[in-house]
């Protein structure tokens, strides 16, 4: 977290709002957490709901005051969401991004949504909400050149030099994973609820090795997965470990072969378990590595945004 004095009284509201998540933090002027909500009324649900009455119901929950003002990132500033917060076109500095949050008309409190980036290469056109504000909070240098991976469904790889957002590339491999086992032929060797691919799954490096071996080519090696269980006798888990692999690992080489290797080591900003395999396949494609948590770089980067906005005041004081 940022230095500062914690007050104790809360300072800000951050929500993290996501397609089927929302994650919320009441946090004091130095970004520490005082109370912390979680559920599964993302946009889908809040949609139906009426995003203010889902975000007030989790306020009231933590005991958030009347007039605290509340910064928001994620699918919630989406076309479908509470307010389209209009895209920010890359290149862009990061602290210029987050300063155009767009503000909820007709709200008590002041509630405001930060905007998603834009990459309108027309051999690249790409897009990210949520993202921008974790690699706020990553703690990048000011000066250089920064490779940062950001897995999840939609995966990010983002260059970031001096500072400023150059440039982004999503991978869906998350999203092809869950397609893969439920919707190809490979569901009939995952089978309906395979087991939680882990980092140290002999399966899991063997087929990312081979994936970084051949380039990336992934769609040749699919069907073997199938073809392990009829004449190997593949397990159901190891099944899944050797999915994960493959699709990891053509990312890694699909990403280096489009950015290249930095001098200085790849920013990985992620949690949990998809945080270690990713790990695990990064350091077996050859690179440095720095990892930073995902929960926490969120919620310093909607400190940062709520700075940039002027909703608390840079030195840490309620504004």
């Amino acid at each position: 977290m940022r230095p500062g004095t914690a007050s104790n009284a809360p300072a800000v509201a951050a929500v993290d709002w996501g397609t089927t998540r929302l994650r919320a933090w009441l946090l004091d002027s130095a970004g520490t957490v005082l109370a912390e909500r979680r559920g599964d009324d993302g946009l889908i649900t809040a949609r139906e709901k009426g995003f203010s009455t889902v975000l007030e119901g989790h306020l009231a929950a933590m005991g958030a005051p009347a007039s605290l003002p509340v910064i928001i990132c994620g699918m919630a500033g989406s076309r479908q969401g509470w307010l389209e917060a209009p895209y920010v076109t890359v290149p862009a500095p990061i602290g210029a991004i987050l300063a155009e949050a767009a503000r909820i008309p007709g709200q008590r409190r002041d509630i405001r949504i930060v905007p998603g980036l834009a990459q309108r290469d027309i051999d690249a056109p790409d897009v990210m909400r949520g993202e921008e504000t974790q690699l706020a909070g990553a703690g990048l240098p000011a000066k250089g050149r920064h490779l940062v991976c950001m897995p999840g469904t939609h995966s990010k790889w983002v260059v970031v030099e001096d500072g400023s957002v150059a440039g982004f590339g999503t991978w869906p491999t998350g999203e092809l994973y869950s397609v893969l086992a439920a919707h190809s032929i490979l569901r009939h060797s995952l089978g309906e609820q395979p087991g939680p691919v882990t980092s140290d799954n002999p399966f899991f490096r063997r087929w990312c090795e081979r994936a970084l071996a051949e380039g990336g080519d992934v769609a040749s090696r699919l069907f073997a997965i199938r073809a392990a269980g009829l004449l190997q006798d593949l397990k159901a888990d190891d099944a899944a470990a050797c999915l994960s692999g493959l699709l990891i690992g053509g990312e890694i080489a699909s990403a280096s072969r489009r950015y290249g290797k930095s001098a200085e080591p790849i920013v990985l900003i992620a949690s949990g378990g998809l945080g270690a395999l990713y790990a695990e396949a990064l350091g077996l494609a050859g690179f440095g590595l720095r990892t930073v948590d995902a929960d926490e770089a969120v919620r310093v980067g909607l400190v940062e945004a709520a700075r940039e906005n002027g909703m608390i005041a840079a030195s840490g004081v309620a504004a």
